[in-house]
């Protein structure tokens, strides 16, 4: 019974310190206005939770006493790298956005704002799952790519093709590449 109330003890721990670690991020390093404005395009939450399940399963598997064979300590490793790895993912992937433009935040490369005018275009993709996947051309070269799966996407997909129209000038019934039904807003590239 002590070991179960100890498991409890620390897998609350944990997830009290990744809740603490989460807020800490987002007030340090997230402070432009998108970011406040409540509406985002992010991971779904199945990435961190996931991630942390994985990357605190590695720590258990390395610290049981199994790890005297080569195998079980590369292999409770190369899971806490996988899960660290979406838990990092989860935490730095992010489209802030609000009425005029957006951020697109991303893991090893500095935010960027970006203006609804700067789309250039769109690719689709359709996963084998039958999922699809929005490629995003900037008109800088820089593409990003939202999964179907993500919170928001459809909505921003929305809100940025409206403010597309008002900031470039152009009128919907031009745009016949538009059909939000088959997740096409943007001009093909």
């Amino acid at each position: 019974m002590k070991e179960f109330v100890a498991v409890i003890l620390v897998a609350a721990a944990v997830f009290g310190v990744c809740f603490l670690i989460d807020k800490g991020f987002t007030k340090l390093f997230r402070s432009q206005s998108q970011h406040h404005s409540g509406k985002a395009v992010r991971l779904n939450k199945r990435y961190g939770s996931i991630g942390l399940i994985l990357a605190v399963f590695g720590v258990a598997v390395l610290f049981t006493g199994l790890p005297d064979n080569w195998l079980f300590i590369i292999s409770s490793i190369l899971i806490m790298a996988v899960g660290i790895g979406l838990v990092v993912y989860y935490m730095t992937f992010g489209v802030f956005y609000d009425e005029e433009s957006f951020v697109l935040t991303t893991f090893g490369k500095k935010s960027t704002t970006y203006y609804y005018r700067d789309i250039a275009g769109q690719q689709l993709y359709v996963t084998t799952g039958g999922g699809v996947v929005i490629e995003v051309y900037m008109g800088d070269g820089r593409t990003f790519q939202l999964q179907s799966t993500m919170n928001g996407v459809y909505d921003f997909m929305d809100k940025a093709f409206f403010a597309w129209l008002r900031q470039t000038g152009k009128r919907q019934e031009d745009c016949d590449f538009y059909d939000p039904e088959n997740s096409c807003w943007f001009p093909p590239v």
